[in-house]
């Protein structure tokens, strides 16, 4: 039976372990001590919780939690779990040289590390599985005790995916053929801007970044708003719009409550104003919402004791901006959050020496000489969450992030290190900023290539050389990283 996360909360210890230890391979004390996180608001939520008695748990728990998973592609006795999720990749139906072959693998890897090959294989097949254990047999056993975590941890969420009904009625509705109906709709480029709204001023410095603070003299962002509510449908199927907030009102209401809100962050608005949606349309059941910040920089004017800051007339910024993203839904009585993020998008970063690339696959196809000190030239988007929605939310708990914090790390690691590759790059990034700030649960990225093309090697005196813009094809990479990554 698939419960709901409102069933989940009222769920004593027993109740919660019989429900979800199956989650974790004959590990039932991962759910047990998990339970004493209720209640949870989101699915991640829930994830969470349970991912973090498995990382917290002293050396000889973890060790008997890998060692109760069953070698894959072998024919011992498993859970009901892992005889599904292994049949589903077709490792219940090896031929004889197959079976011989993961038995001896497994075997290899059992004998040096002395826990099983752990792997998730939703989305594998038996080649990408038998390629995997190859691979990691050769690993360093710290390295490798980590990696079978996280694989547990991965296996543990796509189980508790499996186990639990949605909740939201109107973000997809079933259709008759069992698919799910996608249904909303909204207005964009909804622009507001604020003066003299809350200074965000309580967060924690890190040595990467000179970052003080936001006055928010002018507090500008531009808000995309979509709703979502099962009641909309006739809307749709019968032009009936008796229940439809037109989009104008929508504007209005975004722009009205700009005035209300008595926070410091955009996170926190859209969460703010979301909710009043809710409170205010019975009709609405979820409400999504996605802002840019737009950058104002203050100019510096002559003072008594020189320049300074003259908090009266500020400069647009065509440059990075922060984002921000807050999806409330209507469960019963109960509004939570479902989804959150901060970021920062369009950082534009080029490094004039440093950087290379090389050793990438060469063949018939391949026109790209290697690098070994070239510019680069990288455009660069941003997004994280948090373990806890709040410290999102409310600047006044002093766990916020600031996008200029995460900015800073991004150009402070390019300095510093070098690059052998954007991916490197983006990952050692993503390192620094989850551990300068363990609020974090999740930062992600997107980056793009845009390194400029070298018309002259020399110039006729220095060191310089000359380039011009790329051609049109670009090159781009997406990565997300977890403080399990660390």
């Amino acid at each position: 039976m698939k419960l709901t996360l409102h069933e989940v909360n009222k769920l004593n210890q027993d109740g919660f372990i019989q429900a979800f230890g199956s989650l974790f391979e004959h590990s039932p004390w991962v759910a047990g001590r998990a339970w004493s996180s209720l209640p949870f608001t989101t699915q991640q939520e829930f994830i969470s919780a349970l991912e973090r008695e498995v990382w917290r748990a002293d050396r000889e728990d973890q060790l008997a939690l890998l060692r109760a998973h069953p070698d894959l592609g072998t024919r011992v006795a498993m859970t009901n779990h892992s005889v599904q999720e292994q049949s589903g990749v077709g490792l219940n139906q090896l031929i004889s040289e197959e079976y011989e072959q993961f038995l001896s693998y497994n075997k290899q890897y059992t004998d040096k590390f002395q826990f099983p090959f752990i792997m998730a294989v939703k989305g594998q097949t038996k080649e990408t599985i038998r390629e995997a254990i190859r691979h990691r047999i050769d690993g360093d056993l710290d390295v490798e005790l980590g990696t079978a975590l996280q694989e547990v941890c991965k296996i543990g969420r796509f189980r508790l995916e499996a186990v639990l009904r949605n909740e939201v009625e109107g973000r997809a509705m079933k259709q008759t053929n069992g698919s799910e109906r996608i249904m909303y709709y909204g207005k964009g480029d909804v622009w507001v801007y604020r003066s003299y709204a809350k200074p965000l001023t309580n967060f924690t410095l890190i040595p990467e970044s000179g970052f003080t603070g936001r006055d928010n003299v002018l507090f500008g962002m531009n808000i995309k708003i979509a709703v979502s509510g099962e009641k909309f449908f006739t809307s749709f199927s019968e032009g009936d719009n008796s229940l439809v907030v037109a989009t104008d009102s929508m504007k209005n209401f975004i722009l009205r409550k700009a005035g209300e809100y008595e926070g410091a962050t955009a996170e926190g608005f859209l969460e703010y104003a979301g909710r009043k949606f809710l409170e205010t349309y019975p009709q609405m059941t979820g409400v999504r919402m996605t802002a840019d910040q737009v950058s104002f920089e203050v100019l510096p004017v002559p003072g008594a004791e020189g320049f300074e800051s003259g908090k009266l007339v500020y400069r647009y910024s065509q440059n990075e901006h922060p984002t921000a993203l807050v999806e409330v839904l209507r469960t019963g009585d109960e509004v939570a959050v479902v989804e959150h993020s901060g970021g920062i998008a369009d950082l534009k970063l080029i490094k004039v020496q440093g950087s290379s690339f090389s050793g990438f696959v060469r063949d018939e196809y391949t026109t790209l000489p290697e690098s070994f000190d070239r510019p680069l030239f990288i455009f660069l988007d941003i997004a994280w969450s948090y373990e806890e929605v709040a410290d999102a939310l409310d600047a006044d708990l002093g766990r916020y992030v600031a996008a200029e914090q995460i900015r800073d790390i991004a150009h402070t690691v390019f300095h510093e290190q070098h690059s052998p590759s954007i991916q490197n790059l983006i990952y050692r990034i993503g390192q620094r900023s989850l551990t300068r700030f363990p609020q974090l649960k999740e930062i992600r990225f997107e980056s793009n290539n845009r390194t400029w093309e070298t018309i002259l090697e020399h110039v006729s005196t220095g060191e310089g050389k000359v380039f011009t813009e790329p051609r049109p094809p670009y090159g781009f990479q997406g990565f997300s990283m977890t403080k399990g990554d660390l």
